[in-house]
């Protein structure tokens, strides 16, 4: 089912499991460290505690540690690095979830191959409410063809919505 979080790292990638609980709302943090981490009470108090910006690294204990329990520490220090790649301009993109892509081809057809939508209509729906962008630039046609000049180093960064990303590879 689409949104669902799943244990399996078949059907909800280390990465995928790791921005769920990097996004839960603020207010649920404390709650969420308490039940699912085995961190000290203080320290679960103290990450609660903070307000505003600094709640992101709460956040981002909080998305570590579950995901270390459920898919072991290499995992989570993978799905860790590619998300500060991606939102804190440090680390690489190698453990983002990777899609194989062809220039020529539709990038929806390219995107449902790689289970990024569940079906073409969903991905024709998430298009036409400029819920897609690839690299800097929101895609606009439900049947854009891949180029070449979409690919740095092989590789092109596609964005779900706001906080979803995935790299094409050539």
């Amino acid at each position: 089912a689409g949104g669902a979080l799943w244990l399996d790292a078949e059907k909800t990638s280390p990465y995928e499991f790791y921005q769920y609980w990097r996004n839960v709302d603020d207010a649920d943090v404390e709650k969420c460290l308490s039940l699912l981490t085995f961190l000290p009470m203080e320290e679960v108090h103290r990450l609660g505690s903070l307000k505003d910006a600094a709640i992101n690294e709460a956040k981002s204990i909080l998305a570590y540690e579950v995901t270390k329990i459920v898919h072991g520490e290499e995992e989570a220090q993978k799905a860790q690095k590619a998300a500060e790649a991606l939102f804190g301009g440090a680390g690489n993109t190698d453990d983002m979830p990777t899609i194989p892509a062809e220039v020529g081809k539709k990038l929806l057809d390219v995107l449902t191959a790689g289970k990024v939508f569940a079906s073409k209509s969903e991905g024709r729906r998430l298009i036409q409410q400029n819920g897609l962008s690839l690299g800097d630039e929101k895609v606009k046609d439900v049947d854009y063809i891949l180029k070449d000049s979409d690919f740095t180093d092989g590789a092109a960064i596609v964005k779900k919505g706001k906080k979803k990303y995935f790299k094409l590879v050539k």
